[in-house]
């Protein structure tokens, strides 16, 4: 078990796990009722009093908290504690509208610094790892939460933030690191440059990559795997429940472990909002138990994911969430038809023999939609002669229309030339006005 963070609270029987749950639940329920003016409200609704909630199965008698909920009261209307006892205030990125504040407390922040450090050491991050941070420095939660979590572990952090490629494949071979955190696709793309500057990988110390704040495949992780030559792990968080530190991979790479001692996870059904069984997909909700700042009452997170109960041969008896590879709100309706993105990824995957980073244009010319998928050109499609870029464009085409069920249009660009937000691309750019 040297893997382990925290065996207290990652290996404990289900039902002390469980008793720990509904007092810290018990403890946050009647907070949340005296400080914070938007749950009194939404109790009171159906007369709810914090007393009421004596099981954890009363935790469904309680209203979900949505984004919405969070915009309507920005910034600091969700706030449980004066801001004088704020020390750290975090935000998302706000790119559609306002941004949703967030905000921690000096026993928040070592809260958070905990849980990011299990989800290192389960992924096999010791105190004698040099940890690179690719992740954009500011804001955005995911770079000071695991600069935290691998300072706790006693790691030698490199703050590199993002982008400056070379710089950062400099920094990589020159400081020896070990530990590389970004994005999957930013992984892909050092793995790439690497390639292009005829460096072989073996050269490089890296051990472990911890890759998160966006969907991938197990297909992606074997080719990060292969062109990094180190061992990549899943992790999953949220800026409005805490940042990174949710739920993380053990080395056994068979679901995220979310840690309950901090975190209720249940999974509804994304229309009708009823509670599905253990192993039903579903849209993932979650209650925080131990925040002081920002406390989540059954927060929507809009990403379909589904629970396993069994044992995991790591130790830990913590349940563990699947990959998200789809949220609750992405589907688009085109003509009629549902469309999902990640049917589009999967196409193009199969296509091209790899991931390649693509956006999906939605406009409406006229009366009618019309779908385009822009993909950027990987090392793997440049490669192709002209001819064969062209039939590749052919399949594609051909492929997308017979699982999406319309037809589309296929751009090649360059490289890197898709904007980033964070090092993210928006996969979906949806410009009707409806």
């Amino acid at each position: 078990m040297n893997n382990i963070w925290d065996p207290t609270h990652e290996c404990m029987s289900r039902d002390e796990l469980e008793q720990l749950q509904l007092e810290r639940l018990q403890a946050t329920i009647n907070r949340v009722h005296k400080n914070v003016t938007h749950y009194r409200k939404k109790f009171a609704e159906p007369g709810i009093l914090p007393d009421d909630i004596r099981s954890l199965t009363d935790l469904t008698k309680l209203p979900f908290t949505s984004k919405e909920d969070l915009r309507i009261n920005y910034p600091y209307g969700m706030f449980a504690v004066p801001l004088r006892e704020v020390v750290r205030i975090h935000s998302s990125s706000g790119t559609t509208s306002k941004p949703i504040v967030v905000g921690y407390t000096k026993n928040d922040i070592r809260i958070w610094s905990n849980l990011v450090a299990r989800f290192m050491t389960a992924a096999g991050v010791t105190h004698d790892d040099l940890v690179q941070i690719a992740f954009s420095y500011g804001l955005f939660t995911g770079a000071f939460g695991v600069h935290y979590g691998a300072e706790v572990i006693g790691a030698s952090v490199i703050p590199m933030g993002t982008g400056n490629t070379e710089k950062q494949i400099m920094i990589m071979q020159d400081y020896k690191t070990t530990v590389l955190v970004s994005t999957p696709s930013y992984a892909l793309q050092l793995a790439s440059r690497i390639r292009e500057a005829g460096i072989d990988p073996h050269t490089l110390s890296l051990k472990f990559g911890l890759f998160g704040g966006e969907p991938w495949s197990e297909r992606m992780r074997r080719e990060i795997e292969s062109s990094l030559g180190l061992s990549a792990t899943d992790n999953y968080g949220l800026s409005e429940v805490i940042g990174p530190g949710i739920a993380g991979e053990c080395q056994c790479k068979n679901g995220m472990h979310i840690y309950e001692d901090s975190f209720i996870p249940e999974i509804i059904d994304p229309q009708s909002g009823a509670l599905l069984p253990p192993g039903s997909p579903g849209e993932l909700v979650l209650t925080t138990l131990n925040k002081e700042a920002f406390p989540m009452i059954r927060y929507r997170t809009g990403d379909i994911t589904s629970l396993d109960y069994s044992p995991c041969s790591c130790g830990r008896t913590l349940v563990r969430m699947q990959r998200v590879v789809r949220r609750s709100d992405d589907m688009l309706i085109i003509r009629g038809i549902n469309v999902y993105p990640s049917q589009v990824e999967e196409a193009i995957v199969r296509v091209a023999g790899s991931d390649a980073p693509y956006q999906i244009v939605v406009e409406r010319q006229g009366a009618m939609d019309s779908l385009e998928v822009i993909i950027e050109v990987t090392s793997k499609i440049f490669s192709l002669e002209l001819q064969k870029q062209r039939s590749f464009l052919e399949t594609l085409k051909k492929r997308i229309g017979s699982v999406t069920g319309i037809g589309v249009s296929i751009k090649l660009v360059e490289a890197n030339s898709l904007p980033r937000t964070e090092g993210r691309i928006n996969k979906v750019m949806d410009k009707r006005q409806i």
